[in-house]
């Protein structure tokens, strides 16, 4: 993403992602509301680890920035920090023992954002190989299919289908996805039914989203906790990270659900 703007225009949003993400800043002011603490950035690699909740985040001026988005236990498989004691951060590179200025050297200021991907994708191959080529935990993959299609199920029903002992499954998704069964499957829902009132969800399945919910009082509940606001005002709030942060979720979403194909149009569009 590229965007030019004034030097003095402040755009204040938040964001809020279910999984890690290797994000280069390659331009602008940034500030970001984390479990440490305000942070401030300019031009680095940085790691965000998943989010809890919404965490305020804004930019001044002219900015650019390309992120890729990690699998559900790709950071054990990397031996990144553990996540379960990780989110709602934001880590330099460096501080993974991850070469930081070989990295940002590789980022043209007047390159393109597809050849940044390419830099950002070539990365990630090395830090796989660099751990060994270890793959992720197939139970992490499977529950995290299950969230992106019924984040309703119970946690013992998910554990029956995915045929392993309950207690393995928690240990398991805890360490992967930072919390609890329970807790990834109701921010699943949250961020399902956050993206389809920004517009950037399958409207073909917009009755289904909001069913999943018994009331409107249930859906104020888990919103104001996670997001900080009630649905009203998070649809009248101008979002314009959190909608990018929303849109490519339910691409990803989409693609693991087989109902699109990797990098195809998405519904929305």
């Amino acid at each position: 993403m590229r965007v030019t703007a004034p030097p003095d225009q402040l755009i204040a949003c938040g964001i809020f992602a279910d999984g890690p993400v290797l994000r280069i800043l390659l331009d602008g002011d940034w500030h970001a509301e984390t479990q440490d603490g305000p942070q401030f950035f300019g031009r680095q690699a940085l790691y965000f680890t998943p989010h809890t909740r919404r965490r305020p985040v804004s930019v001044k001026g002219s900015f650019a920035t390309v992120g890729l988005a990690l699998q559900p236990g790709a950071a054990h498989a990397l031996r990144a920090p553990s996540i379960a004691g990780t989110c709602d951060r934001v880590l330099s590179y460096g501080s993974l023992g991850w070469d930081e200025p070989a990295l940002m050297a590789r980022f043209g200021d007047d390159a393109s954002v597809d050849s940044w991907m390419d830099v950002l994708e070539d990365c990630m191959e090395r830090l796989i190989d660099r751990a060994g080529g270890r793959h992720p935990d197939p139970i992490s993959a499977n529950f995290n299919r299950i969230a992106f299609e019924n984040p309703n199920i119970a946690v013992g029903t998910c554990a029956e289908q995915l045929r392993v002992d309950l207690r393995k499954l928690e240990r398991v998704v805890k360490r992967d996805f930072g919390l609890s069964p329970k807790k990834v499957l109701r921010r699943a829902r949250a961020l399902d039914m956050a993206a389809n009132m920004l517009g950037v969800a399958d409207q073909s399945e917009a009755e289904d989203l909001a069913l999943r919910y018994f009331d409107q009082s249930h859906l104020n509940r888990d919103f104001t906790e996670m997001f900080g606001m009630t649905p009203v005002q998070f649809v009248r709030t101008p979002q314009p990270l959190m909608r990018v942060t929303l849109e490519a979720r339910q691409a990803r979403r989409l693609e693991a659900l087989e109902r699109i194909e990797e990098g195809a149009r998405r519904p929305w569009q």
